[in-house]
């Protein structure tokens, strides 16, 4: 059995869609922006032993750095859940 959803009623989908992967594209942009300053602001704090400053840029890191997975991995837990269910 293939179950698929029907966007052929929706008058605006293409729009969304749009929209929508254009928004990713900004999303995952701004988390590499952010990944980088982040390792340079880490990079500095260590390297003049403020450890106040260090300690914000490893934090920023790691956040940047879940915002790009949970991004770009959002798309692809996406078509395995409608891969998923085909299979049902």
């Amino acid at each position: 059995m293939n179950v698929f959803p029907d966007f052929g009623g929706l008058s605006g989908i293409d729009s969304l869609k749009d929209v929508v992967g254009a928004l990713l594209t900004i999303t995952l942009i701004a988390a590499v922006a952010a990944l980088v300053v982040s390792g340079v602001v880490w990079a500095f704090g260590v390297s003049t032993g403020n450890y106040r400053l260090a300690s914000r840029g490893r934090t920023a890191v790691l956040v940047a750095l879940g915002v790009a997975v949970m991004a770009g991995g959002g798309v692809a837990l996406l078509n395995w859940l409608i891969g998923v269910g085909d299979q049902l």
